[in-house]
């Protein structure tokens, strides 16, 4: 019986709720939804101009603690894929002293156990995964990120006011 009265009482709540809301089937009509492309559907815009890659070869500071490091050169052409890893042609461990460029951290000769491999760990070799190249562009939407440092230095600023 309770449970007969339990089953009940969830239908009658689950009416109620559906005749709260206008659910309509008919379809919004295309003009109305907004889109990223800032053209109707079914209209191809012209794409904005490609912004120029920043290839200073300049190591960037990191924003915050694990943050991966950009890539501070063009990578345009770059092969990376099953058989070719172009990224490793000069920071694999073994070509840093001919190139000059940094080694990819140990983190990336480890397996899944935290053991060391001979090799780069197939984890992490699809570079732009976590790296990526930086653009000379203006934000496309405002940004009020503030890195580690600064919060850092605000907080102990406080603390010293008090």
């Amino acid at each position: 019986m309770k449970t007969l009265l339990g089953i009940s009482a969830v239908a009658l709540v689950a009416v109620s709720l559906s005749s709260s809301f206008n659910v309509s089937a008919e379809p919004i009509p295309a003009d109305t939804i907004a889109t990223l492309r800032e053209a109707p559907l079914n209209v191809e815009p012209t794409p904005p101009a490609m912004q120029k890659v920043i290839n200073s070869d300049v190591k960037e500071v990191r924003n915050y603690p694990m943050q991966p490091p950009v890539i501070p050169h063009k990578i345009d052409g770059y092969q990376v894929n099953l058989k070719v890893n172009k990224c490793m042609s000069c920071h694999d461990r073994s070509r840093t002293g001919d190139s000059q460029a940094p080694m990819v951290s140990v983190t990336h000769y480890m397996d899944r156990e935290n053991n060391f491999l001979a090799t780069l760990s197939p984890r992490r070799y699809f570079c732009t995964q976590c790296h990526v190249p930086q653009l000379d562009a203006k934000l496309l939407v405002p940004n009020d990120f503030v890195d580690m440092d600064t919060l850092i230095k605000a907080d102990i600023n406080k603390e010293a006011k008090h």
